[in-house]
């Protein structure tokens, strides 16, 4: 079996840390996110490619198209930013084939609504000189996936992510579940594949046996109060307006330490 990596901090958040060797590339795939978790926006910030999965099936109750906004002085209040979404093919829409139904609008909400939680941060300058050219992309695109995608690299190159993207539907790979995800990560030129817990209860390790693919899992911190807070449920951009993009970037990169 891959190896499975869990190296507990010394922290009562119970995360752990990543130790490849420094030559392993690490790959994470995960669909394009609205304004992402905080959780997820940490994983991509571990790999060195993301691979968007963007041909697979459209999920209304996912994060595709949405994302929760967090109160600055009080995160257990959450409001909904979404975008309202068109599925061309009904539930078999791919992702890459949903449409917005109105760009106009939804540049007015990614404008709007972000302002109106974190205008009082310290840091909104910088969110907001982040998120403009996100408002132009929706207002200029017709494709909800562009737009999500668009919003996670902002994140990202806040945090001065520079590493590489590839969509999946660019790659040829397999229609199974688990050796899909062992052809991508072998096509994105990656040693590594780095799961989530979540994706961890279904995955087939066999797939990446027969690659020489190793498996490591990915497990951000789980906490109340702090950076972390809710961070599986609300958009990271709470925490970046809460403490800032250098605080944040300095908690991932406690996160990855070299072997």
């Amino acid at each position: 079996m891959p190896s499975t990596v869990f190296v507990p901090m010394a922290t009562t958040a119970g995360s752990c840390q990543l130790k490849p060797a420094a030559s392993m590339r690490l790959c994470a795939i995960h669909q394009p996110n609205l304004l992402p978790r905080l959780s997820t926006l940490a994983k991509l910030y571990a790999a060195d490619v993301w691979v968007i999965l963007d041909d697979v099936q459209f999920v209304r109750r996912d994060y595709q198209h949405r994302a929760r906004l967090a109160a600055l002085d009080a995160p257990e209040r959450q409001h909904w930013l979404s975008l309202e979404t068109h599925l061309p093919q009904g539930r078999a829409t791919l992702i890459r084939d949903a449409r917005l139904v109105d760009p106009q609008r939804a540049a007015r909400r990614l404008r709007q609504l972000p302002a109106q939680h974190y205008h009082s941060s310290p840091h909104w300058r910088l969110l907001h000189a982040a998120l403009e050219p996100v408002v132009r992309t929706a207002a200029e695109s017709v494709a909800t996936a562009t737009v999500a995608e668009a919003t996670t690299q902002a994140l990202l190159d806040l945090l001065d992510w520079r590493r590489t993207i590839v969509r999946s539907s660019d790659l040829a790979v397999s229609s199974d579940r688990s050796a899909r995800l062992a052809d991508l990560t072998a096509a994105a030129d990656a040693d590594i594949y780095l799961c989530g817990t979540g994706g961890l209860r279904y995955l087939d390790y066999r797939p990446f046996v027969k690659r020489k693919l190793d498996v490591y899992a990915f497990r951000p911190p789980i906490a109340t109060e702090g950076i972390w807070t809710s961070a599986a449920k609300i958009s990271a951009l709470w925490a970046l307006a809460a403490y800032g993009p250098s605080t944040v970037k300095a908690a991932f990169d406690s996160m990855r330490v070299a072997a």
